[in-house]
Protein backbone atom coordinates (compact mmCIF):
# COMPACT_ATOMS: atom_id res chain seq x y z
CA UNK A 1 0.00 0.00 0.00
CA UNK A 2 1.68 3.22 -1.10
CA UNK A 3 1.90 6.46 0.77
CA UNK A 4 0.71 9.03 -1.72
CA UNK A 5 2.64 12.23 -2.32
CA UNK A 6 0.96 15.55 -2.94
CA UNK A 7 0.73 16.61 -6.57
CA UNK A 8 3.23 19.38 -5.97
CA UNK A 9 5.68 17.06 -4.27
CA UNK A 10 5.17 14.48 -7.00
CA UNK A 11 5.86 17.01 -9.70
CA UNK A 12 9.05 18.14 -7.96
CA UNK A 13 10.20 14.56 -7.59
CA UNK A 14 9.50 13.72 -11.23
CA UNK A 15 11.34 16.83 -12.38
CA UNK A 16 14.35 15.99 -10.24
CA UNK A 17 14.50 12.42 -11.51
CA UNK A 18 14.26 13.48 -15.13
CA UNK A 19 16.83 16.26 -14.89
CA UNK A 20 19.39 14.61 -12.60
CA UNK A 21 20.58 11.16 -13.75
CA UNK A 22 22.78 10.98 -10.67
CA UNK A 23 19.65 10.55 -8.56
CA UNK A 24 18.69 7.40 -10.40
CA UNK A 25 19.31 3.86 -9.31
CA UNK A 26 20.05 1.03 -11.72
CA UNK A 27 21.18 -2.53 -11.40
CA UNK A 28 23.05 -2.78 -14.71
CA UNK A 29 25.75 -0.63 -16.27
CA UNK A 30 24.65 1.57 -19.11
CA UNK A 31 25.16 -0.14 -22.49
CA UNK A 32 28.47 0.63 -24.16
CA UNK A 33 26.85 1.83 -27.38
CA UNK A 34 27.42 5.53 -28.07
CA UNK A 35 24.95 7.68 -26.24
CA UNK A 36 22.36 9.32 -28.47
CA UNK A 37 21.93 13.05 -28.49
CA UNK A 38 20.07 14.48 -25.46
CA UNK A 39 16.32 14.29 -25.73
CA UNK A 40 14.35 17.35 -26.65
CA UNK A 41 12.71 19.53 -24.01
CA UNK A 42 9.81 17.91 -22.25
CA UNK A 43 6.64 18.56 -24.28
CA UNK A 44 3.23 19.17 -22.79
CA UNK A 45 1.03 16.08 -22.53
CA UNK A 46 -1.17 15.63 -25.62
CA UNK A 47 -4.79 16.66 -25.37
CA UNK A 48 -5.71 13.16 -26.61
CA UNK A 49 -3.77 9.98 -25.98
CA UNK A 50 -1.78 8.55 -28.90
CA UNK A 51 -3.29 5.53 -30.57
CA UNK A 52 -2.11 2.46 -28.70
CA UNK A 53 -2.22 0.22 -31.75
CA UNK A 54 -1.71 -3.49 -31.29
CA UNK A 55 0.06 -4.17 -28.01
CA UNK A 56 3.00 -6.55 -28.00
CA UNK A 57 5.00 -8.45 -25.42
CA UNK A 58 8.65 -7.53 -24.97
CA UNK A 59 10.01 -10.39 -27.08
CA UNK A 60 7.54 -9.65 -29.84
CA UNK A 61 9.12 -6.19 -29.97
CA UNK A 62 12.65 -7.59 -30.22
CA UNK A 63 13.52 -6.98 -26.54
CA UNK A 64 15.17 -10.12 -25.19
CA UNK A 65 15.94 -10.29 -21.48
CA UNK A 66 18.63 -12.67 -20.30
CA UNK A 67 20.05 -15.81 -21.89
CA UNK A 68 17.80 -18.70 -20.92
CA UNK A 69 15.02 -19.94 -23.25
CA UNK A 70 11.39 -19.34 -22.36
CA UNK A 71 8.72 -21.95 -21.85
CA UNK A 72 6.18 -22.60 -24.60
CA UNK A 73 3.85 -19.82 -23.47
CA UNK A 74 6.47 -17.65 -21.76
CA UNK A 75 4.11 -17.52 -18.79
CA UNK A 76 3.78 -18.82 -15.25
CA UNK A 77 1.32 -21.37 -16.65
CA UNK A 78 4.26 -23.14 -18.30
CA UNK A 79 4.81 -24.65 -14.85
CA UNK A 80 2.59 -27.76 -14.97
CA UNK A 81 -0.60 -27.36 -12.98
CA UNK A 82 -0.43 -23.60 -12.42
CA UNK A 83 -3.56 -21.76 -13.56
CA UNK A 84 -4.47 -18.06 -13.73
CA UNK A 85 -7.83 -16.31 -13.96
CA UNK A 86 -9.01 -12.68 -13.95
CA UNK A 87 -12.12 -10.66 -13.29
CA UNK A 88 -11.92 -7.10 -14.61
CA UNK A 89 -14.19 -4.16 -13.74
CA UNK A 90 -13.98 -1.30 -16.23
CA UNK A 91 -17.08 0.85 -16.26
CA UNK A 92 -18.13 4.48 -16.01
CA UNK A 93 -16.30 7.66 -17.02
CA UNK A 94 -15.80 11.25 -15.97
CA UNK A 95 -16.38 12.78 -12.56
CA UNK A 96 -15.64 10.68 -9.48
CA UNK A 97 -18.79 9.71 -7.60
CA UNK A 98 -17.53 7.70 -4.61
CA UNK A 99 -19.38 4.43 -4.38
CA UNK A 100 -20.50 4.52 -8.00
CA UNK A 101 -17.41 5.04 -10.14
CA UNK A 102 -15.68 5.27 -12.49
CA UNK A 103 -14.43 1.75 -11.75
CA UNK A 104 -11.03 0.48 -12.90
CA UNK A 105 -10.17 -2.54 -10.77
CA UNK A 106 -10.44 -6.31 -10.48
CA UNK A 107 -8.88 -9.51 -9.18
CA UNK A 108 -6.32 -11.98 -10.47
CA UNK A 109 -6.24 -15.49 -9.01
CA UNK A 110 -3.31 -17.91 -9.24
CA UNK A 111 -4.09 -21.55 -8.47
CA UNK A 112 -0.79 -23.28 -7.66
CA UNK A 113 -1.75 -26.75 -8.93
CA UNK A 114 -4.62 -28.45 -10.69
CA UNK A 115 -4.93 -31.10 -7.97
CA UNK A 116 -5.38 -31.11 -4.20
CA UNK A 117 -3.11 -28.40 -2.73
CA UNK A 118 -4.89 -28.46 0.64
CA UNK A 119 -4.12 -32.05 1.65
CA UNK A 120 -0.87 -32.11 -0.35
CA UNK A 121 0.70 -28.74 0.30
CA UNK A 122 3.52 -27.08 -1.65
CA UNK A 123 6.82 -25.83 -0.24
CA UNK A 124 6.84 -22.03 -0.25
CA UNK A 125 8.58 -18.95 1.11
CA UNK A 126 8.30 -15.18 0.85
CA UNK A 127 10.48 -12.11 0.95
CA UNK A 128 9.52 -8.51 1.71
CA UNK A 129 11.79 -6.00 0.00
CA UNK A 130 9.80 -3.06 1.38
CA UNK A 131 6.82 -3.55 3.64
CA UNK A 132 4.48 -0.65 2.89
CA UNK A 133 1.75 -2.99 1.67
CA UNK A 134 -0.08 -6.20 2.42
CA UNK A 135 0.05 -9.82 1.39
CA UNK A 136 -1.95 -11.85 3.89
CA UNK A 137 -0.73 -15.16 5.22
CA UNK A 138 3.00 -14.64 4.72
CA UNK A 139 3.87 -15.22 8.39
CA UNK A 140 2.21 -18.65 8.10
CA UNK A 141 4.07 -19.38 4.86
CA UNK A 142 7.40 -18.48 6.41
CA UNK A 143 6.84 -20.32 9.71
CA UNK A 144 5.49 -23.56 8.23
CA UNK A 145 7.08 -23.37 4.78
CA UNK A 146 3.95 -24.30 2.83
CA UNK A 147 1.38 -22.90 0.42
CA UNK A 148 -2.12 -24.37 0.72
CA UNK A 149 -4.48 -21.84 -0.87
CA UNK A 150 -5.07 -19.71 -3.97
CA UNK A 151 -3.07 -16.50 -4.38
CA UNK A 152 -5.10 -13.36 -5.13
CA UNK A 153 -3.99 -9.96 -6.48
CA UNK A 154 -6.34 -6.98 -6.08
CA UNK A 155 -6.51 -3.37 -4.86
CA UNK A 156 -5.68 -2.11 -1.37
CA UNK A 157 -9.20 -1.68 -0.02
CA UNK A 158 -10.42 -4.95 -1.54
CA UNK A 159 -8.18 -7.23 0.54
CA UNK A 160 -10.98 -8.13 2.94
CA UNK A 161 -13.51 -9.07 0.30
CA UNK A 162 -10.90 -10.91 -1.75
CA UNK A 163 -9.90 -12.84 1.38
CA UNK A 164 -13.56 -13.75 1.92
CA UNK A 165 -13.76 -14.98 -1.67
CA UNK A 166 -10.64 -17.11 -1.33
CA UNK A 167 -11.99 -18.61 1.92
CA UNK A 168 -15.31 -19.38 0.22
CA UNK A 169 -13.44 -21.07 -2.63
CA UNK A 170 -11.57 -23.28 -0.17
CA UNK A 171 -14.73 -24.10 1.84
CA UNK A 172 -16.56 -25.16 -1.31
CA UNK A 173 -13.66 -27.25 -2.55
CA UNK A 174 -12.81 -28.79 0.84
CA UNK A 175 -16.01 -29.21 2.92
CA UNK A 176 -14.18 -30.55 6.00
CA UNK A 177 -12.34 -27.26 6.61
CA UNK A 178 -13.37 -25.85 9.98
CA UNK A 179 -15.09 -29.10 10.99
CA UNK A 180 -12.72 -32.06 10.87
CA UNK A 181 -9.80 -30.14 9.39
CA UNK A 182 -7.98 -26.89 10.31
CA UNK A 183 -9.07 -23.50 9.10
CA UNK A 184 -7.36 -21.76 6.18
CA UNK A 185 -5.68 -18.38 5.75
CA UNK A 186 -5.39 -17.52 2.03
CA UNK A 187 -2.79 -15.34 0.32
CA UNK A 188 -4.16 -11.95 -0.83
CA UNK A 189 -1.83 -9.20 -2.07
CA UNK A 190 -2.72 -5.61 -2.89
CA UNK A 191 -1.62 -2.47 -4.73
CA UNK A 192 -3.29 0.97 -4.64
CA UNK A 193 -5.27 1.78 -7.82
CA UNK A 194 -6.92 4.96 -6.50
CA UNK A 195 -5.32 7.18 -9.18
CA UNK A 196 -7.72 5.69 -11.73
CA UNK A 197 -10.29 3.76 -9.71
CA UNK A 198 -13.09 4.68 -7.33
CA UNK A 199 -11.32 2.68 -4.63
CA UNK A 200 -13.71 3.87 -1.89
CA UNK A 201 -16.56 2.23 -3.78
CA UNK A 202 -15.34 -1.26 -2.80
CA UNK A 203 -16.33 -2.65 -6.19
CA UNK A 204 -14.49 -5.97 -5.81
CA UNK A 205 -16.62 -8.76 -4.36
CA UNK A 206 -16.00 -12.20 -2.91
CA UNK A 207 -17.88 -13.55 -5.92
CA UNK A 208 -15.24 -12.04 -8.22
CA UNK A 209 -12.60 -14.25 -6.62
CA UNK A 210 -14.78 -17.32 -7.04
CA UNK A 211 -15.39 -16.46 -10.68
CA UNK A 212 -11.71 -15.84 -11.41
CA UNK A 213 -10.79 -19.14 -9.72
CA UNK A 214 -13.45 -21.05 -11.65
CA UNK A 215 -12.23 -19.53 -14.93
CA UNK A 216 -8.53 -20.00 -14.16
CA UNK A 217 -6.77 -21.81 -16.99
CA UNK A 218 -3.36 -23.24 -17.76
CA UNK A 219 -3.03 -21.57 -21.16
CA UNK A 220 -1.93 -18.08 -22.23
CA UNK A 221 -2.32 -15.43 -19.51
CA UNK A 222 -4.00 -12.15 -20.37
CA UNK A 223 -1.69 -9.26 -19.47
CA UNK A 224 -1.72 -5.51 -19.02
CA UNK A 225 -4.75 -3.62 -17.69
CA UNK A 226 -6.70 -6.69 -16.60
CA UNK A 227 -7.76 -8.30 -13.34
CA UNK A 228 -5.95 -6.90 -10.33
CA UNK A 229 -3.80 -4.84 -12.69
CA UNK A 230 -6.70 -2.89 -14.24
CA UNK A 231 -5.89 0.35 -12.40
CA UNK A 232 -2.12 0.02 -11.98
CA UNK A 233 0.59 2.50 -13.06
CA UNK A 234 4.27 1.60 -13.33
CA UNK A 235 7.12 4.05 -14.05
CA UNK A 236 4.37 6.61 -14.78
CA UNK A 237 3.06 4.50 -17.68
CA UNK A 238 -0.08 2.38 -17.63
CA UNK A 239 0.80 -1.05 -16.37
CA UNK A 240 -0.81 -4.05 -14.69
CA UNK A 241 -0.34 -7.81 -14.90
CA UNK A 242 2.66 -9.40 -16.59
CA UNK A 243 4.10 -12.90 -16.79
CA UNK A 244 7.09 -14.79 -18.23
CA UNK A 245 8.94 -18.10 -17.85
CA UNK A 246 12.32 -19.75 -18.32
CA UNK A 247 13.59 -23.29 -18.83
CA UNK A 248 16.91 -24.20 -17.22
CA UNK A 249 19.36 -26.41 -19.17
CA UNK A 250 18.83 -30.18 -19.16
CA UNK A 251 22.14 -30.56 -17.35
CA UNK A 252 20.63 -28.46 -14.54
CA UNK A 253 17.43 -30.51 -14.46
CA UNK A 254 15.43 -28.95 -17.31
CA UNK A 255 13.11 -27.37 -14.76
CA UNK A 256 10.60 -24.63 -15.60
CA UNK A 257 10.45 -21.37 -13.65
CA UNK A 258 7.53 -18.98 -14.16
CA UNK A 259 6.64 -15.58 -12.72
CA UNK A 260 3.62 -13.31 -12.57
CA UNK A 261 3.56 -9.72 -11.30
CA UNK A 262 1.13 -6.94 -10.49
CA UNK A 263 3.23 -3.85 -11.16
CA UNK A 264 2.36 -0.44 -9.70
CA UNK A 265 5.72 1.15 -8.83
CA UNK A 266 8.58 3.38 -10.00
CA UNK A 267 9.12 6.95 -11.25
CA UNK A 268 9.59 7.67 -14.94
CA UNK A 269 13.20 8.81 -14.77
CA UNK A 270 14.21 5.49 -13.19
CA UNK A 271 12.93 3.18 -15.92
CA UNK A 272 15.58 1.01 -17.55
CA UNK A 273 14.88 -1.76 -20.04
CA UNK A 274 17.74 -4.20 -20.66
CA UNK A 275 20.04 -1.51 -19.28
CA UNK A 276 18.72 1.25 -21.57
CA UNK A 277 17.57 4.45 -19.76
CA UNK A 278 14.14 4.45 -21.41
CA UNK A 279 12.67 6.72 -18.74
CA UNK A 280 15.21 9.41 -19.68
CA UNK A 281 14.47 9.02 -23.39
CA UNK A 282 10.66 8.95 -23.27
CA UNK A 283 9.94 11.79 -20.89
CA UNK A 284 6.49 12.89 -21.98
CA UNK A 285 3.15 11.09 -21.66
CA UNK A 286 3.21 11.45 -17.90
CA UNK A 287 -0.03 10.67 -16.07
CA UNK A 288 -2.59 13.46 -16.00
CA UNK A 289 -2.86 15.05 -13.52
CA UNK A 290 0.83 14.82 -12.64
CA UNK A 291 0.10 12.21 -10.00
CA UNK A 292 2.94 10.33 -8.38
CA UNK A 293 2.52 7.41 -6.05
CA UNK A 294 5.36 5.37 -4.61
CA UNK A 295 3.40 2.31 -5.63
CA UNK A 296 3.83 -1.38 -4.96
CA UNK A 297 4.86 -4.62 -6.65
CA UNK A 298 3.51 -8.12 -6.12
CA UNK A 299 5.55 -10.96 -7.62
CA UNK A 300 4.97 -14.71 -7.51
CA UNK A 301 7.54 -17.23 -8.74
CA UNK A 302 6.62 -20.88 -9.39
CA UNK A 303 8.80 -23.82 -10.38
CA UNK A 304 8.44 -27.55 -10.90
CA UNK A 305 11.90 -28.10 -9.39
CA UNK A 306 12.04 -30.10 -6.14
CA UNK A 307 13.00 -27.28 -3.78
CA UNK A 308 12.62 -26.91 -0.03
CA UNK A 309 11.05 -23.92 1.67
CA UNK A 310 14.53 -22.81 2.72
CA UNK A 311 15.69 -22.82 -0.89
CA UNK A 312 12.54 -21.03 -2.05
CA UNK A 313 13.37 -18.26 0.40
CA UNK A 314 16.63 -17.83 -1.48
CA UNK A 315 14.71 -17.69 -4.77
CA UNK A 316 12.22 -15.13 -3.40
CA UNK A 317 15.03 -12.84 -2.24
CA UNK A 318 16.50 -12.80 -5.74
CA UNK A 319 13.33 -11.28 -7.14
CA UNK A 320 14.77 -8.02 -5.77
CA UNK A 321 17.62 -8.19 -8.30
CA UNK A 322 15.18 -8.48 -11.18
CA UNK A 323 13.15 -5.54 -9.93
CA UNK A 324 16.27 -3.41 -9.53
CA UNK A 325 17.28 -4.09 -13.12
CA UNK A 326 14.18 -2.23 -14.26
CA UNK A 327 15.46 0.84 -12.39
CA UNK A 328 13.45 1.27 -9.21
CA UNK A 329 15.04 1.96 -5.83
CA UNK A 330 12.14 0.35 -3.89
CA UNK A 331 10.80 3.54 -2.36
CA UNK A 332 9.78 4.09 1.24
CA UNK A 333 6.09 4.07 0.30
CA UNK A 334 6.27 0.93 -1.84
CA UNK A 335 4.96 -2.49 -0.87
CA UNK A 336 7.31 -4.91 -2.66
CA UNK A 337 6.14 -8.38 -1.65
CA UNK A 338 7.39 -11.63 -3.21
CA UNK A 339 6.27 -15.26 -2.90
CA UNK A 340 7.92 -18.38 -4.34
CA UNK A 341 6.57 -21.94 -4.39
CA UNK A 342 7.54 -25.27 -5.90
CA UNK A 343 5.41 -28.11 -7.24
CA UNK A 344 8.29 -30.61 -7.34
CA UNK A 345 7.70 -31.58 -3.70
CA UNK A 346 4.42 -32.17 -1.89
CA UNK A 347 3.85 -32.15 1.85
CA UNK A 348 1.08 -34.31 3.30
CA UNK A 349 -1.30 -32.47 5.61
CA UNK A 350 -1.82 -35.55 7.80
CA UNK A 351 1.17 -37.88 7.39
CA UNK A 352 1.05 -41.35 8.93
CA UNK A 353 4.76 -41.40 9.66
CA UNK A 354 6.60 -39.46 12.32
CA UNK A 355 9.14 -38.16 9.80
CA UNK A 356 9.00 -37.14 6.16
CA UNK A 357 11.47 -37.17 3.33
CA UNK A 358 11.69 -34.44 0.67
CA UNK A 359 13.95 -34.19 -2.33
CA UNK A 360 15.81 -30.97 -3.00
CA UNK A 361 18.21 -29.75 -5.64
CA UNK A 362 21.73 -29.54 -4.28
CA UNK A 363 22.42 -25.98 -3.14
CA UNK A 364 25.54 -25.82 -5.25
CA UNK A 365 23.39 -26.35 -8.35
CA UNK A 366 20.75 -23.67 -7.69
CA UNK A 367 22.36 -20.93 -9.80
CA UNK A 368 20.42 -21.75 -13.01
CA UNK A 369 17.17 -21.56 -11.02
CA UNK A 370 18.20 -18.22 -9.52
CA UNK A 371 18.97 -16.95 -13.01
CA UNK A 372 15.67 -18.24 -14.37
CA UNK A 373 13.66 -16.55 -11.61
CA UNK A 374 15.43 -13.22 -12.09
CA UNK A 375 15.03 -13.24 -15.87
CA UNK A 376 11.36 -14.27 -15.68
CA UNK A 377 10.42 -11.57 -13.17
CA UNK A 378 12.26 -8.85 -15.09
CA UNK A 379 10.53 -9.79 -18.33
CA UNK A 380 7.15 -10.13 -16.61
CA UNK A 381 7.42 -6.49 -15.47
CA UNK A 382 8.20 -5.40 -19.03
CA UNK A 383 5.26 -7.40 -20.40
CA UNK A 384 2.99 -5.69 -17.87
CA UNK A 385 4.16 -2.36 -19.35
CA UNK A 386 4.08 -3.20 -23.05
CA UNK A 387 0.73 -5.01 -22.97
CA UNK A 388 -1.18 -2.33 -21.03
CA UNK A 389 -3.38 0.16 -22.88
CA UNK A 390 -3.97 3.86 -22.22
CA UNK A 391 -6.62 4.15 -19.52
CA UNK A 392 -8.86 7.04 -18.48
CA UNK A 393 -10.14 6.79 -14.92
CA UNK A 394 -11.92 8.77 -12.24
CA UNK A 395 -12.12 12.54 -12.79
CA UNK A 396 -10.65 11.90 -16.26
CA UNK A 397 -7.27 10.98 -14.81
CA UNK A 398 -5.27 9.25 -17.52
CA UNK A 399 -2.32 6.86 -17.55
CA UNK A 400 -0.73 6.54 -20.98
CA UNK A 401 0.54 3.29 -22.40
CA UNK A 402 4.23 3.22 -23.25
CA UNK A 403 4.48 3.99 -27.00
CA UNK A 404 5.85 0.82 -28.56
CA UNK A 405 7.18 2.44 -31.74
CA UNK A 406 9.22 4.94 -29.73
CA UNK A 407 10.36 2.22 -27.32
CA UNK A 408 11.67 0.14 -30.22
CA UNK A 409 13.49 3.16 -31.64
CA UNK A 410 15.17 3.91 -28.31
CA UNK A 411 16.24 0.29 -27.93
CA UNK A 412 17.56 0.27 -31.51
CA UNK A 413 19.67 3.41 -30.96
CA UNK A 414 21.28 1.83 -27.93
CA UNK A 415 22.00 -1.40 -29.79
CA UNK A 416 19.60 -3.43 -27.66
CA UNK A 417 16.93 -4.37 -30.22
CA UNK A 418 16.86 -7.83 -31.76
CA UNK A 419 14.51 -9.51 -34.17
CA UNK A 420 10.94 -9.76 -32.90
CA UNK A 421 10.08 -13.25 -31.70
CA UNK A 422 6.78 -14.94 -32.38
CA UNK A 423 5.75 -16.58 -29.14
CA UNK A 424 3.76 -19.78 -28.88
CA UNK A 425 0.63 -18.21 -27.44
Amino acid sequence: MPRRLSLAAGAALAAALVSSPGLLSCARPQPSAPSPSPPAALPSPPAQPPADGARRRARELGIVIGRLPTGRLNAITDVPGVRVGHVTHHRGAGRLDPGKGPVRTGVTVILPTSDDFWHHKLPAASFILNGNGEMTGLHYVNDFGVLESPIVFTNTLAVGRAFDGAVQYMLRRYPAIGIDEPTVSPIVGECDDSALNDIRGLHVSAEDVLTAAEQAANGPVQEGAVGGGTGMICYDFKCGIGTASRVVPEAAGGFIVGAIVQANFGARGELRIDGVPVGQEIRDLLPVPDYHSEGSLLAVVATDAPLSARQLGRVARRVSLAVGRTGTISRDGSGDLFLAFATGNRIAAAPRELTRTLREVDDGRLNPLFQAAEEAVEEAILNALTMATTTFGQDDHVAYAIPLDRLREVMRRYGRLGEPEREGR
